[in-house]
């Protein structure tokens, strides 16, 4: 027999009427207002649907894995938010329903009676209902994202602990236990659950959605098809979910990236060295990654630009914030032909410790770091450093000894960073098998193709002067007959010239008898 969709052993669920049907259970007025705190894996229901079921809009779209394009979720919106734009993954702007932390998101606990959340369905034609969608493995859902969106306001870029936490529990379940509605969790002491539930007050995850989405920008998190994979390297400290801004794809641009870093107070020859860097990989096909900063940082970004190539920049502030604000123009046109992105939410500054775990990003996004100027000091080593502890390329481009702005890169080339002076050198590390940088020679000089015995009576006819060939056979130790056959040779290639029984060098060779 078989089985109805969106049915169990054959019985109808819900206020759809069957054969066997019971009568629907009635719902209790508060239980709207009582709907659980997002938790990893468990959807929200929509409000006002029947038994609190979540359906699938007219106009979704079903394109990608498990039937649904990238960034959305076969469920509905989430619970307790109301019409308006629509987030990446389906979540929708406006207020949280009664019951929980105003603007926040956070929602109270299920009391006994609450309506649990049911699975989406889709209605298949007049009295008949969709089975339930399969659920896409790995892929976040609406309470997921939220929940994330939340923690990357809550916790600090890098937090290994809180990215423990979320690989043990999910995400949701750390939502709700650094905002005070459950248990605390292990591994943090007093003093560090009442700075995060402090910070916990002011997470706004529909507020931060909605705010990139005016951007036109998005939330990407792990397990999203635009999340770049390789940032899984950082382990625990990998970031929570990523701001971006831009219309290309963060996975397909980072798949082929290379970083480029370096001094702020950088000289002209560094500037110059990183634009002509930035512009011959953007236009090789390679993105350039940097982080919007003064110095090496913008010319490699606008070295890129100006070949209209591909480039990202990974801010340590959130993805609307123009920072440092004399790069607001680079920034601008950096969001319009390239893309940004950020760990913090929108809003946020930067501080000196987020400029340092921001580096980690740089160097877990690319396939290898290049420096260009870098003090002893200077934060770009942060880069490379992390980039060498993950097993990317590091790679240098060396200066002039007697520059402090050299001296870090020269300490990198004392290790394990590779010496590279241009875009062919560096595609030959980060590249494919078989993409080899050109082998450096020389210029060709015509006497490059005499044969030995003739370089050697070439050498013997003086810079100055006719000499006899007696005297050539002499000083270039062959016999006079050998001499003078080889002296026929060198004539018929324009090396030397008769002058009577004399013979001297041709007046083009006149001075350079070595070439």
């Amino acid at each position: 027999m078989t089985r109805p969709r969106g049915t169990r052993s054959g019985r109808p669920r819900g206020d759809h009427p069957g054969p066997t049907a019971r009568p629907a259970r009635p719902q209790d007025p508060g239980a709207r207002a009582q709907l659980p705190v997002p938790r990893h894996g468990s959807p929200s229901p929509a409000p006002g649907s029947p038994s609190g079921e979540a359906r699938t809009p007219a106009n979704a779209s079903r394109t990608g894995p498990c039937n649904e394009s990238p960034g959305t979720s076969p469920e509905g919106p989430p619970s307790g938010v109301r019409a308006g734009g629509t987030y990446p993954g389906g979540v929708r702007a406006g207020r949280t329903v009664r019951g929980g932390q105003a603007g926040t998101g956070i929602r109270a606990p299920v009391a006994a009676g609450a309506v649990s959340s049911p699975r989406a369905v889709t209605p298949s034609g007049p009295g008949t209902e969709a089975g339930p969608e399969p659920p896409c493995p790995g892929r976040p859902d609406d309470s997921e994202r939220l929940a994330r969106a939340a923690l990357s306001r809550i916790a600090e870029p890098g937090d290994a602990l809180v990215g423990r936490w979320i690989a043990t529990h999910g995400a949701g379940a750390v939502l709700e236990a650094v905002s005070g509605q459950g248990p605390p969790l292990d591994g943090a002491g007093e003093q560090r659950w009442a700075g995060l539930r402090l910070r916990a007050t002011r997470a706004r995850p529909h507020d931060d959605l909605a705010a990139i989405e005016r951007l036109g920008g998005r939330f990407v998190c792990p397990g999203d098809a635009e999340w770049p994979r390789q940032l899984d390297d950082l382990g625990p400290a990998k970031p929570v979910g990523l701001w971006a801004r831009g219309e290309p794809s963060l996975r397909v641009w980072a798949l082929r990236s290379v970083a480029v870093v370096g001094a702020r107070a950088c000289t002209e020859y560094g500037a110059h060295c990183a634009a002509v860097l930035g512009a011959g990989l953007a236009e090789r096909g390679w993105a350039v990654v940097s982080g919007a900063a003064y110095g090496i940082d913008s010319a490699a970004h606008r070295g890129a630009l100006a070949v209209r190539g591909p480039t990202i920049a990974i801010l340590a502030c959130g993805a609307d914030v123009a920072y440092p604000p004399g790069n607001q123009e680079l920034i601008r046109a950096l969001g319009e032909r390239g893309l940004i992105v950020a760990e913090l939410p929108p809003g946020d500054h930067p501080t000196r410790s987020r400029f340092v775990l921001r580096n980690r990003v740089i160097a877990a996004l690319t396939r290898g770091t290049v420096v260009v100027e870098a003090a002893l000091r200077s934060g770009a080593l942060v880069t490379a450093r992390r980039a060498l502890a993950l097993g990317r390329h590091v790679m240098g481009m060396p200066g002039p000894v007697t520059s402090g702005l050299s001296q870090g890169v020269h300490e990198l080339l004392r290790g394990e960073a590779m010496v590279v002076t241009d875009v062919d050198e560096v595609i030959e590390l980060v590249g494919s098998m078989g993409e080899l940088a050109p082998v450096r020679r020389g210029p060709a000089v015509p006497r490059d193709a005499l044969s030995p015995g003739a370089a050697r009576v070439l050498d013997a006819v003086p810079g100055r002067g006719a000499c006899e060939p007696a005297r050539i056979a002499c000083s270039a130790g062959v016999p006079p007959e050998v001499a003078l056959a080889r002296l026929h040779e060198l004539r018929t290639l324009g090396f030397v010239e008769r002058d009577g029984d004399r013979w001297q060098l041709a007046r083009r060779a006149k001075g350079h008898s070595i070439e």
